[in-house]
Parts: C-alpha cells; structure tokens; sequence
C-alpha cells in the first residue's frame, strides 16, 4: 500500500518523470504528443511544488503517483481548488491510488485553506476512465472546451463538502 505525503521541491524530477510515463496514453488518444503535461518543463514544476499542495505516494521509497492542487484567491463564495496532472504509475493504475490521491487532496487542501469551497478539475473528453474517478468522487461536468479539432476538454466540479 503506498503511503501518501506532500511532496518537496527534491521530488519534482521523479514526479515529472513519472507525469511523463503515465500521460503517454493519453497523448496516444487524442494523437498529440505535446499536451501540457508532457513538456512541462523540471523548472515549472518545481515552481508548482513551491507554490501549491503537491501529493506523492510512495511504496517502498518510490513515488507511484501524484497531484496538486492549485488554490485560488478569494471568490464571491470563497476560495476555489483547480485539481491538476493526477498521475500513477502505468504498472501501478487500476490500485485505487488515483482514488486515494484525490481523497487525500481534498483533505490536504481542506487542512490548509478552509475557506475553499469548491474544487474544479478538467480532463479530456475521450479520457472515459478519468471521468468514471472523478464523478465516483462527487464531481459533475460544469461546460466542455473545445480546444481543438481532437481535443474537447470536460470540467468538473465538486463542493468542498459533499452531502452526507
């Protein structure tokens, strides 16, 4: 079982590498090997690990997955959480540490801004396994993007606090 921790700026090269590895599927689905996550560059993450609540899972000293999450400035309601580059390991999906991740993001950000109200996180409209997660974690679509002839991006959201 792998043990998740906010992750530091001496993570950044293994998170990115491993953001890497596991965003080749969906490149491979939409037939475009420059989406975002794939030239991030080592010294724009490690801006986003200074700057954000950056999760890693480790299992057995190896960081097998990730997420971040961007809080923004106060809004009419509070403050909103943007959800972003939610990463496992190919040999390691399908283990519920996607799940895991999420519900310890939530958590984290909920620990250090409790005036977030809302988080919001986007993904692609092909990507069906990314949508099944994120509505079994309460989001719902908001609107669809379309960036691009192969590429309409689908954005969720979920209240800070769901229903009991």
């Amino acid at each position: 079982m792998a043990s998740i921790e906010r992750a530091g700026v001496a993570d950044a090269g293994e998170i990115l590498t491993l953001q890497r590895a596991a965003y080749v599927s969906e490149a491979q689905l939409y037939g475009d090997p420059f989406i975002a996550p794939l030239v991030e560059s080592l010294e724009q993450l490690s801006k986003v690990v200074e700057t954000a609540v950056v999760l890693a899972a480790r299992d057995a000293g190896r960081i097998v997955g990730a997420v971040r999450g961007q809080v923004g400035g106060p809004g009419e309601h509070g403050r909103t959480c943007v959800v972003g580059r939610l990463v496992v390991a190919p040999d390691r999906q399908g283990q519920g540490i996607g799940t895991d991740l999420l519900a310890a993001i939530h958590d984290a950000v909920l620990a250090e801004y409790p005036d977030v109200h809302a988080f919001d996180l986007f993904t692609g409209h092909l990507s069906d396994g990314n949508l099944r997660l994120y509505r079994r974690q309460g989001y719902r679509e908001t609107h669809r993007e379309r960036l691009q002839d192969h590429m309409t991006l689908v954005h969720l959201r979920r209240p800070a606090k769901l229903p009991s």
